[in-house]
């Protein structure tokens, strides 16, 4: 459906009642583009008044009242031809920060997700001396720091601040928290409202420092397992400066045929993402799962990236691999492969990434 039908079609199903809004689905970065449709042909049978009176009530009342993108489908001027695909720096603990930017670049890599934790490129009690550095020196090697992997879990933890203090100031609008663990002493729920408040209060520091913080799902039984936990946490939380990093990977080892509704039900909430893989195995007569190169696995990337282009969730993609790097999977300094064959199976991973979204 070209986008003049598509002009008409809101227009007349609003004035008919048959558009409903769901405020829950809010996207504040929703917009047409006027430059892309004059260029595409597509007003030439609407005078520029009609066009005017049609685009301002449509243009001007989807973003604010959330529109499901389902409703317009999506054409070729949208979808992009790559994924702004980083790596997770965890892979590459090897490399200080210029070399890590040179990498970073030399593989084809949009960015690096830096981790700033205990162990990480950048230790938390620095990170206000060397996070600008680590920026700084990643973007005279070639490439940038999108986001970043942390341990922040509280505003009043004097540390936390300083990550999030010094991520603004080194002009990084992406953060990970760390995950929360059920405690001992309150029910699931207690705990959901408790984390909930916690994560509302980051979203109002975030606020302050123009950071979008993106609470991760992973498979296991901490805070997150399932979206349905995500989900919860987030309720209270700004959507603008608090929201999920949806991973592909632990979505479907936890819902292997529910994965679907996890992610319609958080995909308005979807800030960045992680994509992965992974099979079951049976090993010694019991079934486990083992991590694989992206696309040798049981996660349909495919179906995933069609979803994705349908809801037109165009965000930062962080890449993570889990499988046998000879140690560098795990963040080790020290490992057993040669350093260019990490590089070449990052990048065969990478173009796999690539390739699959661009058939979808």
């Amino acid at each position: 459906m070209g986008y003049k039908n598509q002009l008409l079609l809101f227009c007349e199903s609003f004035q008919n009642g048959i558009i409903r809004f769901d405020h829950s689905q809010y996207r504040p970065y929703q917009f047409f583009q006027y430059s892309s449709l004059r260029s595409s042909g597509s007003m030439k049978a609407l005078s520029r008044r009609d066009f005017l009176k049609k685009s301002i009530v449509t243009a001007g009342m989807i973003p604010l009242l959330g529109v499901s993108e389902k409703l317009w489908g999506r054409s070729e001027e949208t979808v992009p031809e790559a994924l702004q695909v980083c790596i997770f720096s965890k892979h590459l603990q090897f490399l200080d920060y210029r070399e890590l930017g040179e990498k970073v670049s030399e593989m084809g890599f949009a960015g690096v997700d830096l981790t700033v934790r205990a162990g990480g490129h950048v230790e938390p009690g620095s990170v206000k001396r060397d996070l600008p550095r680590a920026v700084e020196l990643i973007k005279k090697g070639g490439s940038s720091c999108l986001m970043l992997s942390t341990a922040v879990e509280n505003v009043n933890n004097r540390q936390d601040r300083d990550v999030l203090e010094a991520a603004s100031a080194s002009g990084i609008q992406y953060y990970r928290p760390n995950w929360y663990k059920y405690p001992m002493g309150k029910s699931m729920p207690e705990a959901l409202d408790m984390y909930g408040q916690q994560l509302k209060e980051l979203g109002e520091l975030n606020k302050k420092l123009g950071l979008v913080g993106c609470y991760q799902n992973h498979a296991g039984r901490a805070v997150g397992g399932s979206l349905w936990e995500v989900h919860k946490i987030l309720e209270t939380s700004d959507i603008h400066f608090f929201g999920t990093q949806y991973d592909i990977r632990h979505a479907t080892v936890e819902g292997a045929l529910s994965w679907e509704n996890g992610l319609e039900l958080v995909h308005s909430q979807i800030k960045t993402i992680v994509v992965k893989d992974y099979k079951w195995v049976q090993h010694n007569g019991k079934w486990e799962i083992l991590n694989t190169p992206i696309g040798e696995g049981m996660v349909d990337f495919k179906k995933f990236f069609r979803i994705l282009k349908d809801y037109n969730i165009r965000v930062p993609v962080s890449m993570h691999v889990e499988y046998d790097l000879g140690g560098a999977e795990k963040g080790l300094k020290t490992f057993t492969r040669e350093p260019e064959y990490i590089y070449s199976t990052l990048k065969k991973d990478l173009n796999t990434i690539q390739r699959l979204w661009k058939e979808a």
